[in-house]
């Protein structure tokens, strides 16, 4: 006798989600026969659990993917998108990007032609892909609110990422989208929303750029919206904050000022303090380099963006330098110029924060080199109050309040070059942070500006370098691009020498320079002999040394004259000022001078920044 209808089935022990079991009958080895009508009508009514389909994705094998129906799931969802009916068109951007998020990575045979096979297959793939791009770029342009249109984003983002390294990127090359993607950004109603779309323009303006003609990159040059760029650059400053407080939340590194908490605090008594409040325990070192090294975050992507508009787009660069502060808010150059600091202090604590910094630095360089910009960085009207990091000795002296813009970019470049010594020289970084000096300096001299700053500081730097060159030479000898640092450093230090009167703020600051020359009077031998600098007809070296040379003997007579062998810092200091009078600088021609950047130059390490990046963004997608 049959069961009665009415009879009470047991309950099972757990409930799934409808969506889960559709994501299971889909996924199934012998399951090999097409879906009904009804299936995906379902399939994409029902609000798709993302965590699950990765889940469900990440147990199968590249292998088991191409015997799945991947390409029924990837046809009916590029279909759903284009017919653009709530909540269908949603719910198939969120599974198309968990999918594709999960499925591109995977480690292929043959990485194109099997992704093509889970996604298209082969004789189907044009029509399918030129398909699911059009309808892309028609949701971000003109989707039914900006969250439908942010999805399409999101989902463009998981197949430029994923398929980087592989044909099917093409497409996007084929049917440009960048169009659509300044009109979302001009559109948008908050600034986080141009993070994405700005961060995809990045890498889709990077695809094989040295190999072709790159219509993105052509249009980056073109764009001219003053208003979309505004929007983009404030966007790039929340960033830069944001990513700088993954730092400052590893190490607090903000100098307390003086007031009653802080004194009672030093003497044992801060919980009687007005407004005492708890801070933050301090992190074990080892676990606080660990913390270190996996910064910046991954939102740090969209530094690849702003490289190229910055490269391309000379009002991006002069609304990037100019653009003022929102209330409450830093300026975003002040935000971009702090969390530079932070990377250059860690700079040597991973491969991904070296190309970060390298990136910031190639960013400033181009800012630097626009002589109309770099006036405006050197005056009063870019006075702003930047964070700089202090979170490793040796610290340089606390500014508090505005100054101008270039004394803070100093300052992050002295931070570089104090804080990455090694024996294994990053010699590209160090090329980078002192040429950046040598083009503030060169515009400083030129245009007679004095500039009120910590020169000293500065000075000490660049000579600390040179010990540290002298000293490590066998380390250093050879490696590559070291003769071009080499000359970049002593042409600088000359510079600063003959050219010092113009922009040095005091005589007093100028005695200093000669002071501590003096003092590496038999280093700087050394170094030039160490390296044969003597042969190089384009280093300054023999300038340096004739300088030293004259006031050792000046003070030997010095030194004579008196019944002591010593002469006292202050006696010193007055033979040097007496001193000027019979020196003669035989400085070379064109010691101001730089070559202007070329992309090409740096096209090993734009290609390792890309693969960087688009790792980024597909940590970004997955948000693990």
């Amino acid at each position: 006798m049959e069961p009665s209808p009415l009879t009470q089935q047991a309950r099972p022990e757990v409930f799934q989600q409808k969506i889960v079991e559709l994501y299971e009958s889909l996924f199934k080895d012998e399951d090999d026969h097409d879906k009904s009508e009804g299936f995906w009508r379902e399939f994409f009514l029902l609000k798709p659990d993302k965590a699950t389909l990765h889940k469900i994705l990440d147990n199968l094998s590249p292998d088991d993917l191409l015997h799945l129906q991947t390409r029924q799931l990837f046809s009916r969802a590029v279909a759903c998108i284009k017919s653009g009916n709530a909540p269908a068109d949603a719910h198939a951007l969120d599974t198309i990007t968990a999918f594709l998020a999960s499925v591109l990575p995977k480690k292929y045979t043959n990485p194109s032609s099997d992704i093509i096979s889970v996604l298209a297959g082969l004789d189907q793939v044009d029509a399918v892909f030129t398909d699911f791009v059009a309808a892309l770029d028609v949701t971000i342009r003109t989707g039914r609110n900006l969250d439908i249109r942010q999805k399409a984003i999101e989902a463009a983002l998981a197949v430029v990422s994923g398929a980087y390294q592989t044909s099917l990127l093409s497409y996007f090359t084929h049917r440009d989208l960048f169009p659509s993607l300044m009109k979302f950004i001009q559109d948008s109603d908050t600034t986080a929303r141009a993070f994405e779309p700005f961060t995809l323009l990045g890498l889709l303006a990077n695809y094989n750029k040295f190999e072709f003609q790159n219509p993105y990159r052509l249009r980056l040059d073109d764009f001219v919206n003053e208003g979309t760029i505004q929007k983009i650059i404030r966007s790039v400053g929340n960033t830069c904050t944001d990513a700088r407080g993954k730092y400052v939340a590893i190490q607090e590194d903000l100098p307390e000022g003086w007031s009653i908490g802080t004194t009672l605090n030093m003497i044992g008594l801060g919980v009687i303090a007005p407004g005492a409040k708890t801070t933050t325990p301090a992190i074990d070192p080892e676990l606080a380099k660990e913390m270190f090294a996996k910064l910046p975050g991954c939102e740090a992507a969209v530094l690849l963006a702003t490289y190229d508009f910055a490269h391309a787009n000379k009002l991006f660069c002069f609304n990037f330098v100019s653009l003022p502060a929102e209330k409450g808010l830093e300026a975003p150059i002040g935000s971009f110029l702090s969390v530079t600091s932070y990377f250059l202090q860690h700079a040597h604590s991973s491969f991904r924060t070296t190309l970060y910094s390298h990136l910031n630095l190639l960013i400033l360089r181009l800012l630097i080199e626009d002589q109309v910009l770099c006036k405006r960085i050197c005056s009063d009207e870019s006075k702003m109050s930047v964070r700089l990091c202090r979170q490793r000795s040796p610290y340089l002296p606390l500014v508090r309040g505005e100054r101008m813009l270039a004394a803070s970019i100093l300052d992050t470049m002295i931070d570089g070059i104090n804080h990455n010594l090694r024996r294994r020289l990053d010699v590209d970084f160090y090329i980078l942070c002192v040429g950046i000096i040598l083009r503030l300096i060169s515009h400083l001299s030129r245009s007679r500006t004095r500039l009120n700053y910590h020169w000293s500081e500065l000075f000490r730097s660049l000579l600390s370098l040179v010990r540290f060159l002298t000293t490590y030479t066998s380390d250093l000898k050879n490696l590559s691009h070291i003769e071009t640092l080499l000359d970049d450093l002593v042409n600088l230090i000359a510079l600063s020498l003959s050219a010092g009167e113009a922009f040095l703020p005091s005589p007093a600051a100028y005695d200093d320079l000669f002071y501590k020359l003096v003092e590496m009077g038999e280093v700087l031998v050394k170094f030039r002999d160490n390296y044969e600098l003597g042969k190089r007809p384009s280093s300054s070296i023999e300038t340096l040394i004739s300088v030293t040379t004259h006031y050792k003997q000046l003070l030997a007579d010095g030194a004579q004259g008196r019944k002591g062998k010593h002469l006292t810092s202050v006696q010193v200091a007055g033979v040097i000022k007496q001193g000027y009078e019979t020196l003669s600088i035989q400085a070379k021609e064109g010691l101001d001078g730089w070559e202007k950047y070329r992309e090409a130059d740096k096209r090993v390490f734009l290609k390792k920044m890309s693969r960087a990046a688009v790792g980024d963004v597909k940590t970004l997608i997955t948000g693990e």
